[in-house]
């Protein structure tokens, strides 16, 4: 099982914002997950890798992929407290899930 994170690459974001959106990311898809999957997900180690986009449509493209398979997934847009303007998305994180689920919205990306 794991989880993929697709930060947008065309934000310019700071390491420790890409971490922060990561982070947001990660967790909101995990809460949007059923517990007989976090509870796997979490039993193996919980697998994350990061992936990078450079726009918000392919993101949101993504997105919809996923829910159209019924996969665990979150999108975020942030607060805009210091480097971007509010509501701007940056993130989406798809599963946890078992990995060919994942691979099948996210697997032609590149790693961030």
């Amino acid at each position: 099982m794991k989880q993929a994170i697709v930060a947008r690459a065309d934000l310019g974001m700071g390491e420790g914002k890409l971490a922060a959106q990561v982070a947001h990311a990660s967790l909101m898809a995990y809460e949007d997950a059923d517990d007989r999957t976090r509870s796997a997900w979490k039993g193996d180690g919980q697998k994350k890798v990061v992936l990078r986009v450079d726009g918000e449509s392919r993101l949101f493209e993504l997105a919809d992929r996923a829910e159209i398979e019924g996969l665990p997934h979150a999108v975020v847009r942030d607060a805009g407290h210091t480097q971007l303007d509010p509501g701007t998305v940056t993130t989406l994180a798809v599963g946890p899930a078992e990995d060919d689920r994942v691979d099948s919205v996210t697997g032609d990306l590149p790693l961030y």
